[in-house]
């Protein structure tokens, strides 16, 4: 669509999505998921989502998706994505820690940050769903830490934070 690919990667965030809710973390209640679109468009995944496991089924539910603005289950009333207001400041709890991912970050191992972090709350994590690039133009990240010395795919990265939280929590 005459659009720079580095720009609209919707493969990557199918990737992502598969990896954040096929993870024991999410089906223990975990995980709560934003999709924020180069656009602007800040999208809330139910974490009871089933993400379509083709890629082309999946541009189709979010083709659906944009044009209704919510994707609601075929068989209840629970509503599976929609589109809610920015910024997404205003959907996350008070005081809650914010942190992005990037190879610029303080290099950490994964199974050392997630005892270092509250465990008596929520803890945000920002992780870009890009070919190339970094997610440093974010204003209300707090800090930024690299989960590997080498540059990582972004379902790899997150699936490296899932299982230490898995670990840590002896989540199975």
């Amino acid at each position: 669509m005459k659009r720079d690919f580095r720009n609209s990667r919707p493969d990557i965030t199918h990737q992502v999505l598969m990896t954040l809710l096929d993870s024991p973390l999410n089906k223990a209640g975990y995980l709560q998921i934003y999709i924020h679109t180069e656009k602007n468009i800040l999208i809330e995944v139910n974490p009871h989502l089933r993400i379509p496991r083709t890629f082309k089924r999946f541009c189709g539910l979010m083709v659906q998706l944009l044009h209704k603005m919510k994707i609601r289950a075929a068989n209840g009333p629970d509503v599976l994505m929609k589109v809610v207001k920015n910024p997404i400041t205003r959907h996350l709890p008070p005081g809650v820690r914010k942190i992005g991912t990037s190879m610029k970050g303080k290099l950490t191992k994964p199974s050392e940050l997630v005892p270092s972090l509250p465990q008596d709350g929520p803890v945000v994590f920002c992780f870009g769903a890009m070919a190339h690039g970094f997610v440093d133009d974010v204003d209300w990240i707090e800090e930024f830490v690299s989960l590997s010395q080498y540059p990582l795919s972004a379902s790899y990265a997150i699936g490296r934070l899932l299982n230490a939280y898995e670990d840590h929590w002896d989540i199975l």
